[in-house]
């Protein structure tokens, strides 16, 4: 993940400077551990300022509003306590090349400065630290005690203490070529680790973007440059200096990231901090994606693995219990034969009343015939009772495998990161299962009795313009068979197999081409279990016809009166495939 680096947090600063500036702090809330969102109002406008202290995300930018759930956390609550509805009055780096960004609070512009928020971008040392006028400090997003750390030492009550200074060397316009192509030379090395080494307020992205502009790697050994390449590489080490002292900076995409500097863009944005929350949003939204999808995927595996063998241990049972009848019948026979059985028989052998085959009984030698006659008859009346309680503990352990099967299906489709709606569908997930007790949730934190309304659902166009909507999870498979569902709509899904609900709008009297069907069944086939087979039976039918049983867990339904139709998944495969070489993002297939 690309950090914010020194350039990137002096452009966001200024752009923040000029356009939010004073401004009335309205409200604190606390995302998680990390990260705060701060609502601003101007004269002309309200928004919501991310600070993040986050290791790999640390930074200052415009983002969006947080979610209704309630804020838990004291730091949050103790900056409201204290800066609430105070005005925003400035914000700047502490000192040149140190990315320590000092947030102002004052009663209104041109007051005393009441309260300091310091905001460290410093890596796996990001901090957000609340001091007093005095610079006393009042509360910090972590506290550093000093058995923690013997160089710097945070803890409520001292002196605010800025982080130890690096001791490389200050960047700056007046420095001569030959002064800087001595520094970086001076010990023969890789062009991007001696600058990084030599001069503050670099960063890899920006070395990268630097030696490229020149026209040279960043892994070039400095002893092979000629002097040609020492001119070049300057003309953009004094370029990126006047972007920096004139406060005129370049921000758009590059090929793995974003840049400010202009060198190597793809494409520009519209502002630096709209690209900022988009890109740093991904990317933790990316992590937060693929860490729970794992763990979602080991707590079904291990789920499935213990209800299978607990449903296959009831089938043998049952098997056992289809052998009621044996018992009965050799006790008759052993009650019509009591004068041919003999003390100490361990076993005898009788014809069968119907077919007049031998039939081998065991016997206790312990016991008479009569005895052993009533053994017989008990294990008979054993096995009859056995299977009336067993068949209702395997249908109920059947009935949680198919809905932790679809749930699967479900988390299968999700397979990669793409758009925040994959790690919400993801987060449904989640929840759905904590509500079913299938994953813990000690804090309470995902438990919701009343759910708001699912919209994330995958939307496509079918050929003659219909619109297609695909449940991404139980949830939504609910949210769209029960209750968006109109009466002129058709409901798809696979045949006896798990996958998502999926519904064809139409309008009144609208009737769908036979393409439109063939359409939806081949997404159908291709959102479930079946995505890699050739062909796959799925049905359809008015929503009318399709049931919810009492008490059924999400997502499972009944259905009557349906059609059958063959859908080919191979044709969506091909699809996706084309749309991933194509843009390499959601698009085409009549996909909006």
């Amino acid at each position: 993940m690309q950090p914010l680096d020194y350039t990137t947090l002096i452009a966001t600063c200024a752009e923040l400077k000029a356009e939010w500036l004073p401004a009335r702090l309205e409200q604190v809330y606390q995302r998680d551990r990390y990260t705060l969102a701060i609502a601003l109002r101007t004269l002309n406008q309200r928004g919501w300022l991310t600070v993040s202290w986050h290791p790999q995300a640390a930074r200052i930018c415009l983002g969006d509003a947080p979610p209704r759930t309630p804020d838990t956390f004291t730091f949050s609550q103790q900056l409201v306590h204290q800066v609430g509805n105070l005005a925003l009055v400035n914000l700047e780096p502490i000192a040149p090349w140190e990315r320590v960004v000092d947030f102002q609070f004052a009663r209104r512009p041109g007051d005393p400065i009441l309260w300091h928020l310091f905001v460290e971008i410093m890596g796996n040392y990001s901090n957000a630290i609340l001091t007093a006028a005095d610079l006393s400090v009042v509360t910090a997003a972590y506290q550093v005690g000093q058995q923690q750390s013997s160089v710097r030492s945070i803890q409520t009550g001292q002196a605010y203490e800025p982080p130890p200074r690096s001791l490389n060397a200050a960047p700056s316009l007046a420095e001569s070529l030959e002064s800087w192509q001595e520094r970086v030379s001076l010990v023969p090395g890789a062009l991007k680790r001696n600058l990084l080494q030599n001069y503050r307020g670099l960063s890899s992205a920006l070395v990268a973007g630097m030696t490229q502009a020149a026209g040279l790697e960043a892994e070039m050994m400095s002893d092979r440059l000629t002097p040609s390449d020492w001119q070049r590489l300057f003309e953009r080490w004094q370029e990126w200096l006047k972007q920096v002292d004139q406060l005129a900076f370049q921000p758009g995409w590059i090929a793995q990231g974003y840049t400010v500097t202009g060198w190597g863009m793809v494409k520009p944005g519209d502002s630096l901090q709209e690209i900022l929350n988009r890109y740093y949003s991904d990317q933790l939204n990316q992590q937060d994606f693929v860490q729970l999808r794992h763990q979602i995927q080991q707590r079904l595996s291990n789920l499935l693995k213990k209800l299978n063998r607990k449903a296959e241990d009831f089938r043998q049972r049952l098997q056992q219990s289809d052998q009621a009848d044996l018992p009965r019948e050799q006790a008759d026979l052993l009650m019509a034969y009591l004068h041919e059985w003999q003390p100490g028989f361990k076993q005898i052998t009788l014809n069968d009343f119907a077919t007049n085959a031998p039939v081998v009984i065991p016997l206790d030698p312990e016991k008479n015939a009569v005895q052993n006659a009533q053994t017989l008859y008990k294990r008979h009346q054993k096995l009859k009772r056995s299977r009336a309680a067993l068949e209702p503990l395997l249908n109920e352990a059947q009935a949680e495998v198919d809905y932790l099967e679809q749930v699967q299906v479900a988390i299968a489709q999700l397979e990669t990161y793409r758009t925040a709606e994959d790690l919400l569908s993801l987060i449904e997930i989640r929840d759905e299962l904590v509500q079913q007790n299938y994953l813990d949730d000690p804090d309470q934190r995902y438990r919701n009795a009343n759910p708001s309304p699912s919209t994330h659902f995958l939307r496509f166009q079918a050929p003659s313009g219909y619109e297609v909507l695909i449940g991404r999870n139980n949830r939504q498979n609910d949210e769209l068979t029960f209750r968006m569902a109109g009466d002129y709509d058709l409901w798809f899904h696979t045949q006896e197999i798990p996958g998502s609900h999926v519904l064809l709008r139409l309008e009144p009297g609208a009737a769908p081409e036979d393409t439109d069907l063939q359409f939806t069944a081949d997404l159908a086939a291709y959102y479930s279990r079946a995505r890699q087979s050739d062909q796959v039976p799925v049905i359809y039918t008015t929503p009318k016809f399709v049931y919810k049983p009492k008490g059924a867990k999400p997502g499972i339904a009944i259905y009557k009166q349906e059609t059958v139709i063959w859908g080919q998944p191979g044709r969506v495969r091909e699809e996706e495939g084309e749309r991933g070489k194509g843009k390499g993002e959601r698009g085409d297939l009549g996909m909006f």
